[in-house]
């Protein structure tokens, strides 16, 4: 009986693990259902966003809590894009 219970553990354990690693696609169109994670904290001090603080690079619109960062931001602007991309962050492109 002990047998039985941990090979039906293991069991629901591998196709728990097995739908965890499959890509959540939309039957019907075949997109990813992915959300889109949207810029919500500051990528120099992790302050909550101020929209009306931001500095465009290369096409991209980066926001910022306040308004040291942005000059911090212009220094190694790559460094901080990178953080954002890293961390899954869709960056606005500029309007």
């Amino acid at each position: 009986m002990i047998r039985m219970s941990i090979l039906l553990f293991i069991l629901a354990a591998a196709f728990f693990l097995i739908g965890c690693t499959e890509d959540a696609t939309d039957s019907n169109t075949g997109n990813t259902t992915d959300t889109v994670k949207k810029q919500t904290t500051c990528p120099v001090m992790g302050g909550k966003i101020n929209m009306d603080i931001y500095a465009d690079h290369d096409g991209k619109r980066v926001y910022f809590c306040c308004p040291g960062c942005d000059a911090a931001f212009k220094k190694d602007p790559e460094k901080y894009i990178k953080k954002l991309e890293d961390a899954g962050v869709e960056i606005d492109k500029t309007p």
